[in-house]
């Protein structure tokens, strides 16, 4: 299993070594041109930390399908997921990025400040919990899913509902066509979810389905998540360098009257 923490060592650990070969220069951050191969970079060493293999400048899908053994349509099927994970306005880890950018830190440690805020069990850390709700549903079927402490404090299941997408998350909409057609497991599970909860898959359901469906080892569906998001990341990191602010909200103190 590739669990989230495993995955930030391996990218903190190749980022911080010089580059083994001119596929992935290490570029001081400067100008704007600089600043993207710097990014373009990253991303390839985020992939060779996932993929355990060194950085190269193939697509980033045709490595993922090279090194895990699939086909032209399964790979296809990865550069999908990735596109589609690649930006999702200002979420938590996406402000994050900013946060740390807008200090004048280079792109590789807003980035490492990304994978942390998307490893958490309620962003990029749901798939995890995605994985556990399966399981659950693959012994005890419909049962699994009235067990409403799947959720916590959190008002959906684990990959289902989402807050911004009241009528179905389209991301997940859009990866989860191909996979509800070949993949029974996958189908029972969205079609009891509905019928029980009255929810819509998310992406995090749709990472873990296409994860399954292609036989990949246990984290890849979140290995996706952070290798697609890592571009978006990158992108909103080089807009807020360019802007030159520093980000700082306000904080206004509700708590009791201190005693004077």
């Amino acid at each position: 299993m590739l669990s989230p923490a495993t995955l930030l060592t391996r990218f903190i650990m190749a980022s911080d070594r010089p580059a083994p070969s001119a596929d992935a220069p290490t570029v001081d951050a400067g100008d704007a041109n600089n600043l993207a191969a710097e990014g373009g970079a990253l991303v390839r060493l985020l992939a060779a930390a996932i993929l355990r293999r060194r950085p190269t400048v193939e697509p980033i899908h045709r490595q993922c399908a090279r090194a895990w053994r699939l086909d032209a349509d399964s790979g296809d099927m990865i550069r999908r997921a990735l596109v589609l994970c690649a930006d999702h306005e200002l979420n938590a880890s996406c402000f994050t990025v900013r946060c740390v950018a807008s200090t004048g830190a280079g792109l590789r440690s807003a980035l490492i400040a990304g994978l942390a805020a998307l490893s958490g069990p309620r962003h990029g850390g749901v798939t995890e919990r995605v994985e556990t709700l399966w399981d659950a549903f693959g012994r005890d079927g419909r049962g699994a899913l009235r067990r409403r402490d799947w959720a916590g404090r959190d008002t959906y299941l684990p990959g289902f509902g989402h807050p911004l997408y009241p009528a179905g998350d389209p991301r997940a909409a859009q990866l989860m066509a191909p996979i509800l057609k070949l993949d029974r497991a996958a189908a029972g599970l969205v079609r009891a979810a509905r019928e029980e909860a009255g929810e819509p898959p998310s992406l995090d359901l749709a990472l873990v389905a296409l994860r399954r469906h292609l036989g990949l080892r246990r984290g890849s569906a979140f290995a996706l998540f952070a290798l697609g998001r890592a571009v978006g990341w990158i992108a909103h990191a080089m807009e807020e360098r360019a802007r030159g602010q520093l980000i700082r909200p306000r904080a206004v103190y509700v708590g009791p009257s201190p005693l004077i």
